[in-house]
């Protein structure tokens, strides 16, 4: 959705209404994505533990994991992408040959993002920025970032955490795409691109879309025929990206 527009009222004439510009989004729902298993009668005698607990909640944790690691790709996605709006930002790419190793560039980087934000008008509130361990962890050792002089908010060192850095609360998360996925056929066709370059993400809510056709539901039913239990999780959803100017990708560079 574009910007309502404001002018000076001429008194007698009529208020007829400006048009806000819009376009449409479609987000797809992908394939009915399953995670499944088998349990053998004599594998769960055997076993002095409960069994199809922790193998429902591994199936659900997989499902959940494949969830957050598409909606990362779409972020990155929406940095990328330009405004289907015409005169309407586009997402914001901030990148650097040292910006998955050195502390100072991440930081200078986040309030770039920031900075980058704000000038297109994105509201302050709810947005994320999103690393993995190798990069949280470099940033939890910045003393800069956790001076207890610059603020209570930053982090504590001795506890190796990182809490608000620019106004971003930081996510620490393995689901930040790394790898070219754009020939990978274990990633749905609509997710697929090189993202071997990708070190963080910075995004508000808005950047993103997902719709549910069907939520997690979990299926298991005895084979008397194969001596077991087989288990399959399942959902059926879909990801897109929706306003481009909410997302910030950093990359590292040649």
């Amino acid at each position: 959705m574009g910007k309502a527009s404001s002018r000076y009222h001429t008194p007698g004439k009529w208020i007829d209404g400006t048009q806000i510009d819009h376009a449409e989004k479609v987000i797809t729902i992908d394939d009915l994505l399953i995670a499944d298993t088998f349990i053998a009668n004599i594998d769960e005698a055997m076993n002095h533990y409960d069994v199809r607990g922790p193998y429902s909640q591994e199936l659900g944790r997989e499902l959940a994991q494949a969830f957050d690691t598409n909606v990362a790709r779409v972020m990155v996605l929406a940095a990328r992408a330009t405004n289907p709006l015409a005169g309407r930002p586009g997402g914001t790419r901030i990148s650097n040959a040292n910006m998955d190793t050195d502390k100072d560039v991440l930081r200078t980087s986040l309030f770039s993002a920031a900075q980058k934000l704000d000038e297109k008008n994105v509201p302050a509130e709810d947005r994320t920025a999103f690393f993995r361990p190798a990069q949280f962890y470099i940033m939890a050792q910045d003393t800069t970032l956790v001076n207890k002089f610059y603020g209570n908010t930053g982090g504590d060192l001795g506890q190796g955490s990182l809490n608000t850095v620019a106004g971003f609360p930081i996510v620490k998360t393995n689901n930040v795409p790394g790898a070219d996925d754009t020939a990978n056929t274990d990633v749905h066709v609509k997710y697929r691109a090189d993202f071997s370059k990708t070190v963080g993400i910075i995004s508000h809510k808005m950047a993103a879309g997902t719709v549910k056709l069907m939520d997690l539901a979990m299926d298991a039913e005895y084979e008397p025929r194969r001596q077991g239990t087989f288990m399959v999780a399942k959902y059926a959803v879909g990801h897109d990206w929706l306003r481009p100017e909410c997302a910030v990708e950093l990359y590292k560079s040649a």
